[in-house]
């Protein structure tokens, strides 16, 4: 391995490590997630116990009320133990639809969607239960979610959301609630659902405001608060954020990081809520207006009610476009599922940008390359997720080996030339003959057919790969909950020793997959470091030393990422490993190699070599014009 090899292995190091530190959490929030659980725990009790109380005392008031009466819901038993007494004098009751993939509670407080639970997912709490049922995953439950319409009326603030709807109709997937502002002034909000998708069409209807209401300010506020549903709280709550599609501009999104809120550029044809592996996407018919529209996501500080509990608050304010409030109609479609890119690309609408694949040519080789792949590894083969992940790498391997063959000759012939390149050192120690050894190693290099440069140049090759599969292991939704080996979860860390309290910089666990990968990296690290320079100039740090840290490096930096990404590291490295041993003893022959090298070398000595090359020409120039200074300042 040259120097220049190593500068590239080192340059991948550190970006490596920028990409890490950038998607650690921090120290305080790796301090509190040993207390989260525990707290979480106890916060969950707490609210069960008084949510109980409440059930039994709504639960008698609401018979009470309804004695005699025909339910307006085919779930009317659910929805009277789920009613609660409103503090405000609107009832709260909750009706209950459903089709193959969701269950949805509607509230007939603002005839909102208040809660949504996926039949197919269950939260990784449920999950590392190991009951052998599925436990359906609440994306957002009663007070965590409202969709309302915002406007003035009379010089009035209306919120639909705080207004009492009544059932007008309802049948087994459809639903309408209705409000009257005043004698024949009308608000609706339809629901439809269809069956075997995620998808739930919402329309508001507008029946008797005009002349009271202008149509260019009725806007719809949708506020979305997503409960905790994976293992690492804090990665999940990292990476949700709102994303949107401009009509013009195309995709955009809100940080990820912190706070934040943006005013709208352009017409917008859909915003999703997006969190790791679940999002909901508000798909109007025609784009939200411009003017007015705004996003904005607030985080929760210390002692908030919601910390340990929910993710972040998502609150859109989304201007319709009408032309009347006199009878007008809006009709979006809603989208509440998890983020697997297949079914997001089917709709056609650019639903996959939310999945963070990198970007340029590292979405480029994800989505053309690796998610292909490993689809078709998983679901036309239907291999597990760990046999996927090793054929993917081998694979991947297979069709970088020409290159890895390139690296392999160039490090050879580079060790081959080091005694002569040592030599050189010795014999141009000061720095003002540094033009002259150049020269010198041009030469040897052109005589001999190496290049420096031939080694760098395959690594920076592979580099977009390692780096794209950085982005799509942790991103992709088939990795989650699927088990490997020791491994419970491929989306997640795989502990094979808790500790019980958290290490600053390490975190509260072991993870196996990561040490496999350090200690793999390691021994790649040391086969190839009998070519690594030691420093000729002072200040010049140490090649080896800095080779030898980065392993030990990766074991904190990678303890608490997706082990689905730990393990293809390591499968990679190891098969990286086993090709050089197979390249170095059956193809070959460092002897004959060097044969070959002396015999070009010793024709290029007759006249029978390269020519020299432009850029040595010129280095030539250059160093004449230096001797030339040097006799002119001695005069």
């Amino acid at each position: 391995m040259d120097r220049n090899t190593i500068i590239g292995l080192v340059l991948i190091g550190t970006i490596f490590s920028i990409f890490t530190i950038f998607n650690q959490p921090s120290a305080e929030e790796r301090a509190k997630h040993a207390e989260e659980v525990k707290k979480e725990q106890a916060l969950l009790k707490e609210k069960e116990k008084i949510a109980e109380e409440q059930k039994k005392d709504a639960a008698e008031k609401a018979v009470t009320a309804t004695a005699g009466k025909d339910s307006t819901s085919a779930n009317a038993l659910d929805s009277v133990q789920n009613t609660a007494p409103k503090k405000t004098g609107v009832t709260d009751s909750l009706v209950y639809m459903e089709n193959d993939k969701y269950k949805v509670a509607f509230n007939t407080k603002g005839g909102i969607v208040a809660s949504i639970w996926l039949k197919e997912y269950e939260t990784y709490a449920d999950y590392a239960k190991n009951d052998g049922k599925v436990t359906p995953l609440a994306l957002f439950k009663s007070g965590d979610a409202v969709n309302q319409l915002v406007f003035e009326m009379n010089g009035k603030k209306i919120k639909t959301g705080n207004l009492p709807f009544h059932i007008k109709t309802q049948t087994k997937k459809s639903i309408v609630f209705e409000t009257e502002l005043a004698p024949g002034k009308t608000i609706q909000n339809q629901y439809t659902l269809s069956d075997d998708t995620y998808d739930l069409n919402y329309t508001v209807n507008i029946k008797g405001l005009g002349g009271d209401v202008n149509p260019k300010n009725v806007g719809l506020n949708w506020d979305v608060a997503y409960r905790k549903t994976e293992r690492l709280f804090m990665e999940q709550r990292r990476v949700s954020t709102i994303c949107l599609n401009y009509k013009e501009e195309g995709f955009d999104y809100l940080s990820e990081m912190a706070a934040d809120n943006q005013e709208a550029e352009d017409a917008v044809e859909w915003v999703a809520y997006k969190q790791s592996y679940f999002s909901s996407f508000l798909h109007p018919e025609k784009p939200f207006v411009k003017k007015g529209t705004e996003f904005e996501v607030k985080t929760y500080g210390e002692g908030h009610e919601k910390q340990w509990t929910n993710l972040k608050d998502f609150s859109s304010t989304l201007m319709l476009d009408l032309s009347n409030t006199d009878n007008a109609s809006m009709s979006m479609d809603w989208f509440f599922g998890p983020n697997d890119y297949n079914l997001l690309a089917s709709y056609d609408k650019e639903y996959d940008h939310i999945l963070n694949y990198g970007w340029g040519l590292f979405r480029w080789i994800n989505v053309y390359a690796v998610q292909p792949l490993f689809s078709m590894l998983t679901q036309s083969f239907a291999l597990s997720a760990g046999i996927a992940i090793l054929l993917l790498t081998l694979i991947i391997k297979f069709i970088l080996m020409p290159i890895q063959w390139k690296m392999y000759v160039s490090s050879a012939k580079m060790r081959i030339l080091k005694p002569e390149i040592d030599e050189l050192n010795k014999k141009y120690p000061k720095q003002e003959d540094a033009m002259k050894k150049q020269m010198e190693m041009m030469t040897l290099y052109r005589e001999s057919g190496a290049s420096p440069l031939s080694g760098c140049i395959p690594m920076l090759i592979q580099m977009p790969i390692l780096l794209a599969v950085f982005r799509y292991f942790p991103s992709t939704f088939e990795l989650r909950q699927k088990s490997f080996l020791w491994a419970e979860d491929l989306s997640s860390y795989d502990s094979i020793w808790d500790f019980g309290t958290n290490i600053w910089f390490y975190g509260d666990h072991v993870s196996l997959f990561t040490l496999l990968m350090a200690g793999t990296t390691l021994i790649y690290t040391i086969i190839n470091s009998g070519n690594m320079q030691t420093p000729q100039q002072p200040g010049m740090p140490n090649m080896k030393i800095i080779m030898y840290i980065f392993p030990f490096l990766m074991i904190f930096f990678f303890n608490s990422y997706a082990s689905g990404l730990s393990y293809y590291y390591f499968v990679s490295t190891l098969i990286s490993i086993l090709m050089m041993v197979a390249i170095k003893k059956f193809f070959v022959d460092e002897d004959k190699l060097k044969a070959k090298m002396a015999e070009k070398k010793a024709a290029a000595g007759n006249g029978g070599g390269k020519k020299k090359s432009k850029f040595q020409e010129r280095l030539e120039q250059m160093q004449k014009m230096q001797q030339e200074q040097m006799k002119n300042r001695k005069k």
